[in-house]
């Protein structure tokens, strides 16, 4: 059975599932149903931060044109351009075993492409969330469901797969911004 989280709500991974290396992130939202004239392309994105809140390094910045680290570690499984999926509408699988030691969390934002030139926001997209899977047996662990209302906001932090004392959790941060993808590479450099 899930937990459901609310907005700061954690999940202990390494006390639930303490044999699970392999996490799928899971991802969904639906369009408001305003008509912008051009459909929503919301997109993906992981930061791989080292203890100073910063990336790691270039190949621990996982987004649409760069998949995936070098060995693996993490992979965002794909763009999907119009939000219209049965399911997830994007996601990303990490295992653990192979993260960088470096690397102790990984954040999971969500922008708008092109959100001031076509007029969107996050107040415009509902039954958004974030789930985290066993990648190995697809059982749904953590879910948590943003439900704030984000009428300006382009960009959404939906949550966090941090390591704290050696121990992995998930936190549901749900926060808005509004910025851009380039906004968060500058501030997380």
């Amino acid at each position: 059975m899930a937990f459901n989280l609310e907005k700061g709500g954690r999940f202990n991974l390494s006390k639930e599932a303490p044999t699970m290396t392999k996490v799928k992130l899971g991802l969904g939202w639906d369009a408001n149903g305003f008509d912008t004239g051009v459909d929503f392309d919301l997109d993906v994105s992981v930061f791989g931060l080292g203890a100073s809140g910063k990336i790691v390094n270039n190949d621990h910045f996982i987004f649409y044109n760069q998949p995936k680290t070098p060995n693996g570690s993490i992979v965002h499984t794909g763009d999907n351009r119009k939000g219209d999926a049965v399911g997830d509408d994007e996601g990303v699988d990490v295992d653990l075993s192979l993260l960088s030691a470096d690397v102790t969390e990984l954040s999971v934002i969500v922008t708008i492409d092109k959100a001031t030139e076509r007029k969107q926001n996050f107040g415009q997209v509902k039954n958004s969330y974030i789930r985290m899977v066993n990648a190995d047996t697809g059982v749904e662990l953590a879910r948590y469901s943003l439900e704030d209302d984000f009428s300006a906001e382009t960009a959404v932090q939906f949550g966090s797969l941090y390591k704290k004392d050696g121990q992995w959790l998930f936190k549901a941060v749900g926060a808005g911004f509004k910025k851009g993808l380039a906004d968060f590479v500058t501030a997380y450099t």
